[in-house]
């Protein structure tokens, strides 16, 4: 082979694919740096919650007031909250943004913290599903307009949970659609397959239950969830609680810094 037809082997060669363990590896890298970046935008949240057989759907504007989010109500329903609803909604963050004004450093403080392990126990989930499955790289597919690596998760012989939340992933299995530009996890889907037990057998979480993730570019290369949901199928004490909370969101803007006043 000559050295010019050699170069153009070279440069029209598909480039290799990486195994599955560098593809979860980069991806963990890319949700690590999303997470991170999260609390600079406002967004708006659309939430269908199905408990007991009684299903409400609320949609808020998410706020980021001085280093926690709060939630402003702005439809119920499908329909827009009614002019007096309204200006109800805009008195409670008013006075939210009061409240948050003239609390103690010690408030502030225990405030903010809350909100970043409520924070870190979500992440930690996602998370922990790179050291808790096994991977095979099954193929390629568009989704969403974005082509991605299909890989196919299993639990990990072995694995030890690192607390409570988990220990589900003992149970679960799953499929995982990764850009193949960013190693962004485009779609994320799980189902508990076999029962997991939480406590002295007084809980466990049943076959059927089942989340789904998607996200979607936002800036750059940063993504940020745009749906969630999951599906609880589970017995307490003997007693069979089933659920469903379905998570849209939308319309993110960075957060314009609201620095709050001292007292």
């Amino acid at each position: 082979m000559s050295p010019a037809l050699a170069l153009a082997f070279f440069l029209t060669a598909p480039a290799p694919v990486p195994d599955a363990a560098q593809i979860v590896q980069r991806s963990v890298t890319a949700t690590t740096n999303d997470w991170n970046a999260a609390p600079g935008y406002n967004f708006t949240e659309r939430d269908i919650i199905v408990k007991h057989g009684v299903k409400t759907v609320k949609k808020y504007q998410v706020l980021m007031l001085d280093g926690s989010p709060y939630n402003k109500l702005i439809a119920i329903d499908g329909h827009s909250l009614s002019r007096a609803a309204s200006a109800t909604e805009d008195r409670k963050l008013q006075q939210e943004t009061a409240r948050r004004r003239s609390e103690s450093p010690s408030a502030r403080q225990k405030r903010i913290a809350e909100y970043k392990r409520e924070r870190r126990q979500d992440h930690a989930l996602m998370a922990e599903m790179a050291r808790a499955f096994d991977y095979k790289l099954v193929g390629q597919e568009n989704v969403n307009g974005s082509p991605c690596y299909v890989l196919d998760a299993t639990p990990k012989p072995g694995y030890q949970p690192i607390n409570r939340d988990t220990k589900v992933l003992k149970g679960m299995r799953g499929r995982m659609w990764i850009d193949t530009q960013n190693y962004q996890w485009v779609k994320v889907r799980a189902e508990v397959f076999r029962p997991v037990t939480f406590g002295l057998f007084i809980a466990y979480v049943q076959p059927g239950t089942e989340f789904s993730l998607e996200d979607e570019p936002v800036s750059g290369n940063l993504w940020l969830p745009s749906h969630f949901s999951v599906r609880v199928k589970a017995k307490i004490l003997f007693v069979s609680r089933n659920s469903l909370d379905d998570e849209t969101y939308s319309n993110y803007q960075p957060a314009a810094p609201r620095k709050l006043a001292a007292k």
